[in-house]
C-alpha cells in the first residue's frame, strides 16, 4: 500500500501543467530525496538546474537503500567522489526512451555507461530501469533501481 501510494504521489508530481528543472522535478517527486541530498553535497545543484539539456539516470530512494550505510555515508562526506558518482548517472542531451540504443554512452564524468535493451527491459550497466520519460525543462530523467558507480 505505501509503495502504491509513493507511486502514485510520484505520478502526480509528475503531471502537472508546468515544468521544472531536473532538481526541482526530482524533488517534487518525492522518491529521490537522498538522490537531492547527494546532488546538494556534491554541489551540482546549479549545474543540474541549467539549460543542459541533461538525461539523467536517477535512482530512487530505495536504489540508495541498497547502499551499505557506512559506505554512503562515507561517499556523502567526499565531495569528490560523490561528484564523480552522480556525473557517471548523467549524459549530456535529451535522450527518450524511443531514443535509447544499446552500447556504450558516454557520461559526464567521462568514462562510458553500457546500456543493454532486452525486449521491454532496459539496463543501464548493472541498473534496470523502471520508469522513462519523466520530462524536465532541461532534459529528461530515467529512473532506474540501483546506485551506478563509476569503473
Amino acid at each position: 500500500m505505501k509503495r502504491l501510494l509513493a507511486g502514485i504521489s510520484f505520478a502526480l508530481a509528475l503531471g502537472t501543467a508546468q515544468a521544472a528543472d531536473i532538481v526541482d522535478t526530482a524533488k517534487s517527486a518525492g522518491s529521490f530525496n537522498t538522490l537531492v541530498t547527494a546532488v546538494q553535497a556534491a554541489g551540482l545543484v546549479d549545474t543540474l538546474k541549467g539549460p543542459g539539456p541533461y538525461t539523467v539516470f536517477a535512482p530512487t530512494d530505495e536504489a540508495f537503500a541498497k547502499v551499505p550505510k557506512d559506505k554512503l555515508d562515507a561517499l556523502l562526506k567526499d565531495k569528490a567522489a560523490l561528484t564523480k558518482v552522480l556525473t557517471y548517472h548523467v549524459v549530456p542531451g535529451k535522450v527518450m526512451a524511443k531514443d535509447v540504443k544499446a552500447g556504450p554512452v558516454k557520461t559526464v564524468e567521462g568514462s562510458s555507461l553500457t546500456v543493454k535493451v532486452n525486449g521491454g527491459t532496459v539496463m543501464v550497466d548493472n541498473a534496470k530501469v523502471v520508469k522513462t520519460d519523466v520530462v524536465a525543462d532541461n532534459g529528461v530523467i530515467h529512473v532506474i533501481d540501483t546506485v551506478l558507480m563509476p569503473k
